[in-house]
């Protein structure tokens, strides 16, 4: 059976029972995230309990950075810290030292919403990063848009750019969900269909196996008829199976996305929701195959995985385990 990277990201509160769960099927648990501010220091986040419990397991943990400021991702905060080179070998500096201190096996960067005239600035600061944290042996992994051609427009896309990753990163975490998000309208989290088109522009810049797919761990229930501005419930995978048990409902799967739903009333109003079981996620382990990827990511591991989900990976793929800092 074929070896397999498989990463999670999780925030530091999650609950021991929850990660006690996931931490046997993982390579690397992504713990996000560490907020870079706009003189390059770091916010620090309580992870102690975490990187123990991850230890214990013989997972690797990554620090996830990004340019998150309360308001979510930030585009004027990577802006600051891209062009301003004191600024960002300060956070580079901050970074390693931390890394050091709590013994992290890498860094994940996560920086999205870039303006697209700052993607020069990006593609320096990934090759100088890459090079510090080589030079330290720390692994360096980042988290892409999910693209489909080089010159893909949109503030999420333009500045992430697949070779220059592809060449400085170990590995490249695509973000391959959210097709169905919270203020969209209905349809399936990380339809099949449209994660194969990534893939496959993704293979002709990226090694395949740097590549790590990315796997939602959640779904959306939406009000219908849909109205733009309205926002989706967020469900857990089994809260969803639940909550069709419990209207007395037949989960559906659609053939193109290969994702299950089911559509139900609830005080005389009308839903939909999309999710991922087994089925779907078997759908998306063939694609790892069939590309030669590298393994998986999930996004991410706060709550309880389906049912299926570690058995089916367990069938399908053994995953890797780093026993020595040398091996990467």
């Amino acid at each position: 059976m074929n070896e397999i990277i498989v990463n999670g990201y999780v925030f530091p509160f999650v609950s021991d029972e929850v990660i006690n769960l996931a931490l046997p099927n993982l390579t690397f648990l992504s713990i996000f995230s560490y907020h870079a501010n706009n003189n390059g220091d770091l916010e620090l986040i309580d992870d102690a309990n975490i990187r123990n419990l991850a230890s214990k397991e013989n997972v690797k943990t990554l620090m996830s950075v990004t340019n998150m400021t309360n308001m979510g991702f930030s585009s004027d905060l990577a802006h600051t810290i891209l062009t301003n080179e004191t600024i960002n070998n300060n956070l580079i500096q901050n970074i390693l030292n931390l890394a050091k201190e709590r013994n992290f096996y890498g860094v994940n960067i996560d920086f999205e919403y870039i303006y697209p005239e700052d993607k020069d600035s990006y593609n320096n600061f990934i090759k100088k990063i890459s090079e510090v944290l080589h030079r330290n042996n720390l692994i360096l992994t980042t988290a892409l848009a999910p693209k489909t051609s080089k010159d893909q427009k949109g503030t999420l896309y333009e500045a992430h750019d697949y070779s220059i990753h592809g060449k400085y990163a170990d590995y490249v975490i695509l973000m391959t969900y959210e097709w169905g998000y919270a203020y969209g309208p209905p349809m399936a989290v990380s339809p099949l269909n449209k994660v194969e088109n990534v893939l496959k522009y993704a293979v002709t810049e990226i090694p395949s196996k740097k590549i790590l797919m990315g796997i939602p761990n959640y779904g959306y229930d939406w009000v219908l008829p849909y109205e733009k501005g309205t926002r989706a419930t967020t469900l857990t995978n089994p809260g969803a199976v639940l909550l069709a048990k419990e209207t007395g409902v037949t989960i559906n799967f659609d053939d193109e996305a290969m994702s299950p739903y089911f559509n139900y009333t609830d005080n005389g109003i009308n839903h939909v929701v999309w999710f991922e079981n087994g089925q779907s996620i078997k759908a998306k382990l063939g694609l790892v195959s069939k590309y030669n990827l590298g393994g998986i990511s999930y996004w991410n591991l706060n709550n309880l995985a389906s049912e299926e989900n570690w058995p089916i990976l367990r069938d399908t793929f053994n995953t890797y385990k780093i026993n020595f800092k040398t091996e990467i």
